[in-house]
């Protein structure tokens, strides 16, 4: 709820940011299309999909005008409207701009580039929520592989846990516990580092539960291997 109220003031100031770009710049200006994308965003988060949606398609045009087709500030407006297309259950709309926004950050930044990573990651889970299974894992295993190559094995950004969503789905269960255990480690050690829980730990327990839930484990099973990936017992658990 808290949440909410500071988005909800947030608008008004992302309004009055892109009044002030307009007058400053002109309507075509890239820095009223940074705002645009902003403001979008927000609204996204609000659920406001509707709204949304011609203020990231404006800066989509915006960036295209200004920088080229090939540009990757164009990347990041063809993600943008192609993350909201999908919550808005339009995939084949999503799809060709996934793709697109891929060879761009490709092009742009290089195969092994954590940008590419996550367009990897989002065209894979694009293809997943079609049911394109086999076309999505080959995705998401690449994209693990960049981040493990850019941040090394044990940081929480790895992608490993798409990759286990991926894998229940295929009925591969055995295959995906040690991916799901290993991911909940990663988030486990990296809270004891910086002495507080990380955001997503709780997350990583939640899915690690539910793997083994769906392998036939018990309640009792369930628990003593959640707190062995853990190394320390949690309250609750």
């Amino acid at each position: 709820m808290f949440l909410w109220h500071r988005l909800a003031e947030a608008e008004p100031l992302y309004h009055r940011a892109l009044a002030i770009s307009e007058q400053s710049y002109g309507p075509e200006a890239g820095t009223v299309a940074s705002v645009l994308n902003n403001l979008a965003g927000l609204l996204h988060a609000m659920k406001r999909l509707a709204e949304a949606e011609p203020l990231f398609r404006r800066a989509l045009a915006i960036h295209e005008k200004n920088y080229g087709p090939k540009d990757s500030r164009v990347g990041y407006s063809l993600n943008n409207l192609a993350l909201l297309l999908q919550d808005m259950s339009r995939l084949g709309e999503a799809e060709p701009l996934f793709r697109r926004a891929l060879c761009i950050n490709w092009k742009r930044y290089g195969p092994e580039h954590p940008q590419v990573a996550i367009s990897l990651n989002n065209l894979a889970q694009l293809l997943q929520a079609t049911n394109r299974l086999r076309k999505a894992e080959p995705l998401m295993r690449r994209a693990l592989a960049i981040d493990e190559k850019r941040y090394g094995p044990d940081h929480p950004r790895l992608a490993t846990r798409l990759l286990t969503r991926l894998l229940p789905t295929t009925d591969r269960l055995t295959e995906a516990e040690p991916l799901s255990r290993r991911f909940l480690q990663i988030l486990a050690e990296f809270s004891h580092r910086i002495g507080h829980e990380y955001p997503r730990l709780r997350d990583g327990i939640k899915n690690y539960s539910e793997l083994l839930a769906a392998m036939g484990l018990s309640e009792d099973e369930i628990r003593d291997r959640v707190h062995s990936a853990l190394q320390v017992g949690l309250p609750g658990l």
